[in-house]
């Protein structure tokens, strides 16, 4: 279906082509290469941690990350349903299980009480969501971990740039992971970045996305024999995607500014026109990037069939993991999270991306002033 108004719209330039011509008409260095470390050293730089690396995908990220921590078999971790399904599987990548923790409900990230109450002696690590660009109670998880030698991993995937405080998203956790997919924050098409302070984490991590080869120098502009010292993955970001990841992270704060302010837009349109509808707030001191602009609303799936009527797509983000198919029939699980799925029947992502003009927000608003008797 072509849609009148998106869900998202990928945001570029002529610095975005450029990147991408002048690596491909290089003639070599397609897949590894000098953007790559350059890219990573961007990346560490402007989250504030010491070493970055680069991944195919955050799901690959996310599955080292485990990995490098020494998380599997017998182990648990603690995980939000309230997520894209990636965060609950990547436990199960490494035979560990995920438990399923509630959030709370102002930023719909896990509920520091919950996850205390789901700790057991199998508790491994705790995987908190940074959900649709606000940042969750990460420092009272991070209170938690310390208290039960947990280990914390954030999956930020959502939420590149989001501050507590200034501080940024993917500083707190003993390693972090971010995404750039096409619909995030900075996007590399598809990509992803796993972001710590300690250097074996770092080179653990190096080892796994390149199928545990040492390596010394670039694999393929080298003529030496290199050795293989562990199990390993090719999760690797190719040189044309870091090309176009160092172009888009030049501009990062130019859009986020630009989704901030349409989010605010949204806000004031809504409280005035659709009282039904009630806005995730953002915490004060939290600086939220909004990769999502979500809202809670009655009668949330006839306002949505309604709005696709008018051509404006919008999106459930998330249904509950716990309550797919793969959870419920194959993985056995049984249990109830009573916040989450209150939340999960109420929630509607509606467009949001950087460029989208006033009246295409104004347009959306007022299908749902209509849709709610005006």
């Amino acid at each position: 279906m072509t849609w009148l108004i998106p869900l998202f719209k990928i945001y570029y330039d002529n610095d975005d082509i450029r990147a991408i011509k002048e690596v491909i008409s290089s003639g070599m260095n397609w897949a590894v290469g000098p953007n790559v470390t350059q890219f990573e050293n961007e990346i560490a730089e402007y989250i504030g941690t010491k070493y970055c690396l680069t991944f195919n995908s955050g799901t690959s990220a996310l599955h080292t990350e485990l990995i490098s921590h020494r998380i599997g078999e017998g182990d648990e971790v603690i995980v939000p349903s309230f997520t894209f399904i990636a965060t609950a599987n990547a436990p199960l990548f490494v035979g560990a299980t995920p438990i399923f923790a509630d959030i709370d409900e102002i930023t719909l990230g896990l509920n520091p009480d919950s996850v205390v109450e789901s700790i057991t002696p199998k508790t491994k690590a705790i995987i908190p969501v940074h959900y649709g660009g606000c940042p969750c109670r990460i420092r009272e998880l991070r209170e938690i971990a310390d208290d039960h030698n947990l280990v914390l991993i954030e999956d930020a995937a959502e939420a590149f740039g989001a501050t507590i405080d200034g501080k940024n998203v993917g500083g707190y956790g003993d390693s972090a992971m971010f995404s750039f997919c096409q619909n995030k924050v900075i996007t590399t098409g598809e990509g992803g970045a796993l972001v710590t302070d300690s250097r074996v984490l770092y080179e653990k991590a190096k080892l796994i996305r390149s199928h545990g080869r040492l390596e010394t120098t670039d694999y393929f502009s080298s003529s030496e024999c290199m050795d293989y010292i562990t199990l390993g993955y090719n999760f690797r970001l190719s040189n044309i995607s870091a090309a176009l990841g160092l172009a888009q992270i030049k501009k990062v704060e130019i859009i986020i500014d630009m989704r901030r302010q349409i989010a605010d837009t949204y806000t004031s349109l809504l409280r005035k026109y659709v009282p039904a509808a009630s806005p995730i707030t953002t915490p004060s001191g939290y600086k939220n990037v909004h990769q999502l602009y979500s809202i809670r609303i009655p009668d949330r799936d006839g306002l949505m069939r309604f709005l696709t009527d008018h051509g404006i797509m919008t999106k459930v983000y998330f249904p509950p993991v716990h309550l797919t198919h793969f959870y419920c029939r194959e993985i056995g699980y049984k249990g109830t999270l009573p916040i989450t799925e209150k939340i999960a029947k109420e929630i509607i992502s509606l467009p949001i991306y950087p460029g989208m003009p006033d009246e295409d927000v104004k347009r959306v608003v007022k299908i749902m002033s209509d849709y709610y008797g005006g």
